[in-house]
């Protein structure tokens, strides 16, 4: 089996390609399994922000939150950091900061015996 092709575009380039305009993802390819998949995707919030707000929010996890680096790194002050912080976290607000877990996540809990049988009904009634 000939080894998967690498993708010849980068989300930056979409990015840019789009203008930050929305748009669909209508197919998906898993290389490794040839698997295709096809239907109504939304990109991932991050995918979404424009290609500058994508390279300083890697910038910004890269330098582990300092923002005192990303002074240095970008070449302006506190504020200006601050400010594209805050602008982002907006941006980021429909980030699901804690998911419920899935049906599967339950059950390999519960095979793992990381909890009981009436903590994972509990779970999965509750949809938490």
């Amino acid at each position: 089996m000939p080894p998967p092709p690498r993708p010849t575009r980068d989300w930056q380039e979409l990015t840019e390609l789009t203008h930050g305009a929305a748009m669909v993802i209508e197919r998906v390819r898993l290389t490794a399994k040839d698997i295709v998949i096809e239907g109504a995707f939304e990109p991932p919030v991050l995918a979404q922000l424009s290609a500058d707000d994508q390279v300083f929010i890697a910038a910004f996890v890269r330098s582990h939150g300092s923002i005192k680096e990303m002074e240095q790194v970008f070449g302006v002050s506190y504020p200006t950091i601050k400010a594209r912080l805050s602008r982002l976290a907006t941006a980021l607000d429909p980030v699901e900061t804690d998911p419920r877990p899935s049906r599967g996540d339950v059950l390999d809990r519960l095979a793992r015996g990381e909890i009981d049988a009436d903590q994972a009904v509990r779970e999965l009634e509750s949809g938490r």
